[in-house]
């Protein structure tokens, strides 16, 4: 097997298949790992030439991290990758007691042995955008800084309260910080002698930059890597112009099934938008409580009754916790430790029944949280890229593999992510159309 070009632990599940799609959109075969897999399976994909390891450490605690992220991590720098990148949100959303960057960037550079973590969080192709130092953020057409954002400045979990992304670090970790600039970077810049070393990204030209200071002058002393998806777009321009990379590849489309099964644990107005237009398009809602999902196993039975029972009726049904902001119940969950874990967990069993009971061959999970601790219970063992969704990157397609032996299509969708037709046009297998 030759020397893969990256390798990367995904904070979430739905930010893990975000980095399967920039990469193999750009011609570099990517498997995604559930859990770390054996020799075996890892054989199983022999033309791949980048690895990654699906996490929640973006919702869990620092202690969590430090029981749990070293042997990911050791485990990663066995492959002997060029790079090895910890995914994280593109909207940075953290704090010092839940998904705590800061402390998954120092157990990384333990592990790795290394001085220097650069960060690159901008990343235009999802319309994030970094500027002296500054986190951008679009939202219905408009781009915000993300401590204005309607959305992440009232994230139920870690709200975005500073735009400025070291400041915002600084609570997180003691390291020393220093930043290149979206100017400094289309020059010649310097490179700081600091701990964790920020570059901006707010245009192709700055990304191609970033992307070229990694790879010439970075890759060498600092092959771990921090930041969202925006790694892996800055990242593709030099391995093209290294002529590691060929064309990108073409991929057909999915097509259309009759019938899918949704589960949906976010509290997203854009969710919450999407969840509205299936309903008028074709899916049947089965609207669950929360808090009783979250500490009843009757709830979850009950549920999975009446998903059966919309598909007996040849729909598709659309099992929520929430229809948008308004109806969060995050206070009262706050009270209950690990309950949205739970509420996780069991809507993935939720979703495992109504696949497996009738056989469908194709399910979304909405939340980024959600997608997490669902996708765990379903028994899969890796997702490669099967349909990419160029108007709304992000959120593909994928295929599972090892889920009892039956051909089953997953598409993890982050709360902030998609068109209002999300759902109904991953039914239709078309991007781009909600046929």
């Amino acid at each position: 097997m030759t020397r893969p070009l990256l390798s990367y632990y995904g904070d979430d599940f739905t930010g893990s298949t975000d980095v399967m799609e920039a990469l193999a959109t750009h011609d570099i075969e990517t498997v995604l790992f559930l859990r770390e897999p054996n020799e075996a399976l890892r054989r199983t994909f022999p033309h791949a030439r980048a690895f990654g390891l699906a996490g929640t450490s973006r919702s869990e605690s620092p202690q969590w991290m430090d029981a749990n992220l070293p042997s990911a991590f050791r485990w990663l720098k066995s492959l002997d990758a060029q790079f090895c990148h910890y995914k994280v949100c593109s909207t940075f959303d953290s704090a010092p007691h839940v998904g705590s960057i800061g402390r998954a960037l120092e157990i990384g550079r333990d592990v790795f042995g290394v001085k220097r973590v650069p960060l690159v969080v901008g990343a235009p192709q999802i319309r994030r955008y970094t500027a002296f130092g500054h986190l951008f953020a679009a939202y219905q057409g408009r781009v915000y800084r993300i401590d204005c954002h309607p959305v992440m400045a009232r994230h139920p979990v870690t709200p975005m309260a500073e735009a400025d992304v070291l400041r915002h670090l600084s609570h997180q970790t003691t390291l020393s910080f220093a930043s290149i600039d979206n100017v400094a970077l289309l020059g010649e810049p310097e490179i700081p002698d600091a701990d964790i070393l920020l570059i901006d990204v707010d245009d192709l030209p700055t990304q191609m930059a970033a992307g070229n200071l990694l790879w010439h002058r970075l890759r060498q002393s600092s092959p771990f890597l921090v930041g969202s998806s925006g790694v892996e777009y800055a990242l593709v321009h030099a391995f093209k112009a290294a002529e590691l990379v060929g064309e990108r590849p073409v991929f057909a489309d999915a097509g259309p099934v009759r019938q899918m099964a949704v589960v949906s644990g976010s509290v997203s107005p854009t969710t919450e938008r999407q969840i509205r237009h299936a309903l008028a398009n074709g899916f049947e809602g089965v609207a669950l409580d929360p808090i009783a999902l979250s500490s009843d196993e009757a709830a979850t039975a009950r549920a999975i009754e009446a998903g059966l029972a919309v598909l007996s009726r040849g729909a598709s049904p659309l099992v929520y916790t929430a229809l948008g902001p308004s109806a969060d119940k995050g206070e009262a969950l706050s009270g209950s430790t690990g309950a949205r874990h739970r509420i996780g967990q069991a809507l993935g069993r939720i979703n495992r029944a109504l696949v497996e009971t009738t056989g469908l061959s194709r399910t979304v999970i909405a939340g980024g949280d959600t997608s997490s601790h669902a996708l765990s219970e379903m028994g899969i063992a890796a997702l490669t890229l099967r349909m990419p969704l160029p108007q709304t990157p992000g959120s593909p397609l994928c295929t599972a593999h090892g889920f009892g032996g039956g051909a089953l299509q997953v598409a993890l969708k982050g709360g902030q992510v998609g068109h209002d037709d999300y759902f109904s046009m991953i039914r239709s297998g078309r991007p781009g159309s909600a046929a």
